[in-house]
């Protein structure tokens, strides 16, 4: 068990120390894609839907959510992001949007999971202010792309 470092020696959870760790400049990009009725992206687009500006306000909950990742996710450091990005990348032929989430940190571990946090808010965020319109929306394939910084060094995933 001890080769996850959320466990201890007995099994038991634990939230990794990093003090020992020496700060780095680390960033963190990961993508995901909302899937949908070419309606709907239609709507979006046009910023025709009730609920107002979708992307402008998934933009701000996906920042806000990777504000809030070590509130959410239980072993995760509060950490001082210096930057978080949010962007979206629709795609009328395949009717979805793809979202990418960047955050940065001058720190001792990692912003993997703010990065992952802020699209998934996103995307959830779309959901919610779309599922008037489409319930059958899906959101697919969150996965982090890249990450550099710390022993590890960068990351970069093929897949």
């Amino acid at each position: 068990m001890a080769d996850f470092s959320h466990l201890d020696a007995q099994g038991r959870v634990q939230m990794v120390d990093v003090s020992h760790k020496e700060a780095t400049e680390r960033l963190a990009i990961a993508v995901g894609v909302l899937v949908m009725q070419p309606e709907t992206l239609a709507a979006i687009l046009d910023q025709a839907l009730p609920k107002g500006n979708v992307l402008e306000t998934a933009r701000i909950a996906g920042i806000m959510a990777a504000k809030k990742t070590w509130e959410l996710i239980p072993m995760c450091h509060p950490l001082e992001l210096t930057h978080v990005q949010v962007d979206f990348f629709p795609a009328p032929a395949t009717s979805t949007i793809r979202i990418e989430g960047q955050a940065r940190v001058a720190g001792r571990t990692g912003v993997e999971m703010e990065a992952l946090t802020a699209v998934s808010v996103a995307a959830l965020t779309i959901y919610d202010m779309c599922k008037s319109a489409d319930k059958a929306m899906s959101i697919e394939k969150i996965h982090l792309v890249r990450k550099t910084g710390g022993k590890s060094g960068e990351f970069v995933n093929q897949g």
